[in-house]
């Protein structure tokens, strides 16, 4: 039995991602950041921290995203989708998958800055243009990873396109992606596999913005 917790457009969608890119059977239990249901003890017995996504996954509980998606990949490694040994692409693998939420810690900064404190006047000008600004370095960086290669490892695609390409469905909220041309024709290719559009089906409406766009405001 799997069953994913999870919250629409949320670091969850990185989990739902990736199980259909393997062609599992499984349950999603929806939660909203907004209705408290993430401070339940019921769940708060799954995931201490009270955080999508956790995963119950054949009597065991795994929570964290980049955990998940490591474990799913060596349960089921002939999916190819996780280089394995000591070479320079498990290393690379690696670190991109700390580099997912180097890039992830900052939209969720921006998120708590722009989007769910309550009253909007306590959100610093100045933290958010740092934050954003950092945002586009790490965007910057990314764009040089990659290169002119399709995906992120140069052996094909992989359960850390999945971790990062999250990222570059949220980014847009706050930088312009024209800036970033590689990264933009990228996510379009994400965004065409079939198991993306099965996730996206199955993902559910998100309620964080209601904006399109988030400019720096002027400090």
């Amino acid at each position: 039995m799997i069953r994913l917790h999870h919250v629409p457009f949320s670091r969850s969608f990185r989990v739902l991602w990736l199980l259909e890119e393997l062609g599992l059977d499984y349950e999603v239990a929806h939660y909203s950041i907004r209705d408290g249901s993430l401070r339940d003890p019921a769940f708060l017995a799954i995931s201490p921290a009270g955080r999508v996504p956790a995963l119950e996954l054949n009597g065991d509980i795994l929570f964290e995203s980049g955990a998940i998606l490591q474990t799913l990949c060596e349960q089921y490694a002939d999916a190819g989708l996780a280089p394995v040994g000591r070479g320079a692409e498990r290393a690379r693998y690696l670190e991109l998958l700390g580099y997912a939420e180097t890039m992830a810690s900052l939209i969720e900064n921006l998120n708590l800055q722009r989007v769910f404190l309550r009253d909007p006047s306590q959100a610093s000008p100045t933290v958010i243009k740092l934050t954003t600004g950092r945002l586009k370095v790490s965007l910057a960086g990314l764009e040089t990873l990659l290169g002119d290669q399709d995906f992120l490892l140069g052996a094909g695609f992989s359960s850390a396109d999945v971790m990062m390409g999250f990222n570059l469905f949220a980014a847009p909220y706050y930088v312009k992606m024209e800036a970033f041309p590689k990264l933009h024709s990228y996510r379009d290719r994400l965004a065409q596999r079939p198991a993306y559009v099965r996730a996206r089906a199955r993902d559910g409406a998100q309620d964080f913005y209601v904006k399109d766009f988030y400019p720096v405001p002027e400090a």
